[in-house]
């Protein structure tokens, strides 16, 4: 069966409350179907708690952290001034809060996941496709977070036990004691991850106002060495406003947006525990520009005063830390990374994936199992390559990253803004033969949508320090603005193909 029209919803198959939100009516749910299990179905009403300050403290915990950090303070490093990296970071939040929220609205009227919710789009089966890119590029995360984690548990370590723990011999190009630092904290985020969700929410709530702290500590510190704020604010731009900065400029901005693109798409696995659409908007656009803007402000101003203290820019935080010579403040740095760094993971790159594996097969892979998968391919992926350099950090991995998921932001609002109105048939979206089948599974306009846009986004790119040349050397003029172009010739290319389909079923 294929449906292409935002048909009326049978009423009897689910229940839509006065303020909007939508569960499955008695009897209707379908545990028993291979599309299903306890993870993917909705969240019942009841169990939809999540308030304003669960959504704000959620992205204060997951924006304050290592990696957004060197967001901000890479910036600096390829040549930028703290004005002109904080204005790249603040218009690049603002835009990719658009699609989070737009995307964000089925969670809490629905109570669905993300791998759930695809399928309204790519079809039950073809949901498959955009979770499980979305997976990799989440594990790909994971493994760059666990990297830092480990490096600050490495330098901690090195602090109290001495040089043997510092200087122990190296294997694969690291000390063994660096690895066994990066499997300790891996090995401690799954254990978190195994209690649940609701440990999870109780864990950020707690960790946003303990990092948000630990950052103003480093600026306290780092403008003491600088001899005040001053020559924080006074390290000059290497590209002034002209040519070259604007060269720079475009995609830095989209690695910006690619940074948090992933949860553009996954971030209904979150607002599906809403208590209302007003809790997620407010708590989102409250939580994410305004503190990733913050975070990023502290970090180019420490990031500035490493470059008049030390003569270069440390854009490492754990790097910046193992230069006191304060045991106690190091001490308190490191532990402020650790705890960003968990924050971070768990909520943004193992919850997520997890669905996503599950989405697979229903039922055979739960939500552990899933995060489980998730944890094995993040070491898999060798993240401490993708983590060695800036220049690789920001424009090929989140630049490839961005492009790829705008693509699939792109579908997601098309089909449930433009043409489903934001109606959705619960039950249908587990079980074979209904609306979201297509074909056999499949949504064949959402594929060729995902495929063009995909090609046209990231088929130009550099892939440096991965390897030299580009895939598609004609399509390099687009390179530098690949999040918009995937986001914006899916949505396009998607409503194209759909529209003809569902005007002749309207009509017949």
């Amino acid at each position: 069966m294929t449906e292409t029209a935002p048909t009326a919803i049978p009423n009897p198959a689910q229940v839509t409350l006065p303020d909007g939100r939508v569960e499955l009516a008695p009897g209707t749910a379908p545990a028993g179907g291979p599309y299903a299990n306890e993870d993917l179905l909705p969240v019942p009403v009841a169990k939809r708690t999540w308030t304003t300050y669960n959504f704000s403290a959620l992205w204060v915990g997951m924006a304050h952290n290592t990696a957004s950090w060197t967001l901000a303070s890479g910036l600096i490093a390829v040549g930028m001034d703290w004005k002109q990296a904080v204005l790249t970071i603040a218009l690049a939040n603002l835009i990719v809060l658009v699609p989070m929220l737009l995307t964000g609205h089925a969670g809490p009227k629905y109570g669905i996941p993300f791998p759930v919710f695809a399928r309204a789009s790519f079809g039950v089966r073809g949901a498959n496709l955009p979770a499980v890119v979305r997976a990799l590029v989440a594990c790909g995360w994971f493994g760059i977070q666990t990297w830092i984690g480990g490096e600050a548990i490495y330098f901690l370590a090195g602090k109290l036990i001495g040089d043997s723990w510092a200087n122990a011999a190296h294997i694969g190009g690291h000390a063994w004691t660096m690895w066994l630092s990066f499997a300790v904290f891996w090995a401690v985020q799954v254990a978190i991850i195994h209690r649940g969700m609701e440990t999870i929410r109780r864990f950020e709530n707690w960790a946003a106002p303990f990092v948000i702290v630990g950052a103003l500590v480093m600026l306290w510190w780092m403008s003491g060495k600088a001899g005040g704020v001053g020559p924080l604010f006074d390290q000059p731009s290497r590209l002034g406003w002209g040519g070259d900065f604007w060269k720079l400029f475009w995609p830095s901005l989209m690695g910006m947006i690619g940074f948090w693109s992933t949860l553009s798409l996954n971030i209904p696995d979150f607002t599906r525990y809403g208590r209302s659409q007003r809790a997620q908007t407010w708590g989102q656009a409250l939580g994410l520009p305004t503190t990733m803007t913050l975070f990023a402000f502290l970090s180019v101003l420490v990031t500035s005063g490493s470059q008049a203290v030390y003569g270069e820019p440390v854009w490492d935080p754990v790097q910046l830390a193992a230069r006191t010579d304060n045991v106690a403040g190091l001490l308190y740095a490191l532990v402020t990374v650790l705890v960003a760094t968990l924050s971070v993971n768990i909520a943004a790159n193992l919850v997520s994936p997890a669905f996503d594996f599950s989405n697979v097969a229903p039922r055979k892979v739960s939500f552990r199992t899933g995060a489980l998968i998730t944890a094995v391919l993040a070491v898999l992926i060798c993240p401490w390559k993708l983590y060695s350099d800036p220049q690789g950090y920001i424009f090929t991995w989140l630049g490839l990253v961005g492009g790829l998921l705008g693509t699939v932001a792109g579908i997601l609002v098309a089909d449930y803004w433009f043409l489903r109105r934001t109606r959705l048939d619960l039950a249908d979206l587990y079980r074979a033969g209904g609306r979201y089948w297509y074909t056999h599974g499949w949504n064949w306009r959402a594929v060729v949508a995902f495929l063009a846009g995909g090609v046209l986004a990231v088929g130009g790119a550099g892939l440096r320090p991965l390897t030299d040349g580009r895939p598609i050397p004609a399509l390099s003029p687009l390179a530098d603005y690949g999040w918009a172009v995937g986001l914006g010739t899916s949505l396009v290319l998607y409503l194209a193909l759909t529209l003809p389909a569902a005007r002749r079923n309207a009509a017949a």
